[in-house]
């Protein structure tokens, strides 16, 4: 489903990632793996169209997105749920929830996109009037990837969907990526807790510096050596 080849990416000066490659096929949950810095975020930013790759070519569906802006991409079926959520403050819940399908494919379906978002968060029902910005990082996650949903992507990108959430709500949000899963969904997943991530994965990459230095299936990266010691701290 997804192609990454050989992608340079930066910010001004800064080059952050360095001819990285990788792939994810229909219905995988592949997690980008990695320290701080190491340009996870900037590798899905680049996929959904946010940065612009320098060199190299993202191909979605056999389809290169070299001229593709990200407006574009989330109508061919790419939703990227940032780092930090970046909602709408100000604006209620549902109102941030439909703004998630204002392109043409999913605007038709929207009623219907919604009643399914609510059914997977019913504490955005409960919420739907309330401005997202007063609402618990949780609810805030819920409304992020409720957002995402509501342009019926066939890749879902999710950058640190747990950071900053109690334990309980972490275990309610990997609950809903394995539902999403079973559906059907195609997921790439950046994630700080690498042993959650691993569990529901099927294959891993390990980004350093920019470079991927290690892939796997989920169980091989789980049980190597260096994974264990240097980012599960086993």
């Amino acid at each position: 489903m997804l192609e990454v080849r050989g992608i340079d990416a930066g910010y001004g000066d800064v080059q952050v990632l360095f001819s990285l490659s990788l792939d994810v096929y229909e219905k995988e949950i592949v997690t980008l793996l990695g320290s701080n810095g190491a340009g996870k975020t900037t590798t899905l930013r680049c996929i959904s169209g946010v940065v612009p790759p320098r060199k190299g070519e993202v191909l979605f569906k056999g389809q290169s997105l070299s001229r593709a802006p990200a407006a574009e991409r989330a109508g061919m079926g790419i939703a990227l749920v940032p780092e930090g959520r970046e909602l709408w403050s100000q604006l209620t819940v549902r109102e941030n929830l439909e703004l998630g399908a204002y392109h043409e494919r999913a605007r038709p379906r929207a009623k219907q996109n919604l009643d399914r978002v609510n059914a997977l968060f019913p504490r955005l029902l409960e919420r739907k009037s309330q401005v997202a910005g007063s609402l618990s990082g949780g609810e805030q996650q819920m409304c992020a990837i409720g957002r995402a949903l509501m342009s019926e992507p066939s890749l879902l990108l999710l950058d640190e969907p747990s950071l900053g959430l109690a334990p309980i709500v972490v275990d309610q949000m990997f609950d809903v990526i394995r539902q999403l899963h079973a559906a059907g969904m195609t997921i790439l997943l950046v994630e700080q807790n690498l042993a959650a991530a691993l569990e529901i994965a099927t294959r891993g990459y390990v980004i350093e510096t920019g470079q991927v230095r290690l892939q796997g299936s989920a169980e091989q990266l789980r049980t190597n050596p260096k994974i264990r010691s240097a980012y599960l701290g086993l």
